[in-house]
């Protein structure tokens, strides 16, 4: 009954930001049109040598992957809190971790599946072949979720500060290197003929060690925000 307890919430969590992020379009459209635009733009910038597009396409991808991620970070927790919702969640006897859980789960539904949807289409821009498109696709299904999860902590340290935008981008770039490190090489390995295995092994233990620890973190920092 307590394991059906927990997923019950945390599938209502997803459920109303889901449902709230639908009356909201022009955010959720916002982050994917920054997306393809970044990611098509240097096509146009660089000129049409197929090599050069090819060497290039895992990086730009993964880059425009985590700027257009990071836009909507901090509307992650700041509706809650203006309108006092999140106060109401940290009273309630459920723990406030899993809350967090289900609204880092919406987030990445709306912010980080429509990235990697569109993904193979921009991916043919630069020439790649079916298997670097497969791995490109894999690599941001393993490795967009820790952009979400990470994200959330910085959203919470940064929650009601003056200029938290620009805070939070200090806080979570960083963090976010092992992930485009990883994510990009996979690909890059995959375009040279090495196995890519390794790089999207090490992006799913990514996600399950930022799974199991980012949302008590989160919570702490959301007390401490609110404090």
């Amino acid at each position: 009954m307590r394991v059906e307890g927990t997923l019950s919430l945390v599938a209502y969590v997803i459920r109303r930001d889901l449902l709230l992020a639908m009356r909201r379009r022009a955010d959720v459209l916002t982050t994917l049109f920054f997306f393809v635009i970044v990611v098509s733009l240097f096509p146009l910038g660089v000129g049409p040598d197929p090599n050069l597009l090819r060497t290039m396409a895992p990086g730009v991808v993964w880059v425009a992957a985590l700027l257009a991620s990071m836009l909507s970070l901090g509307r992650l927790f700041s509706a809650d809190y203006l309108d006092g919702t999140l106060e109401q969640m940290m009273l309630t006897p459920q723990p406030l971790s899993l809350m967090v859980l289900g609204k880092v789960a919406a987030h990445w539904l709306v912010s980080g599946v429509p990235l990697v949807l569109i993904s193979p289409v921009l991916g043919l821009q630069f020439n790649l072949d079916l298997e670097a498109l497969m791995v490109l696709v894999a690599s941001l299904i393993l490795g967009t979720p820790v952009l979400s999860i990470i994200g959330a902590i910085g959203a919470a340290l940064t929650l009601g500060l003056r200029g938290g935008g620009v805070l939070l981008s200090l806080l979570v770039l960083p963090l976010y290197i092992p992930v485009l490190i990883f994510g990009a090489g996979a690909v890059d390995a995959s375009l040279s003929g090495l196995a890519f295995q390794a790089h999207l092994s090490l992006l799913g233990a990514f996600t399950v060690f930022a799974l199991l620890f980012a949302p008590w973190a989160t919570a702490a920092a959301l007390r401490i925000s609110m404090e």
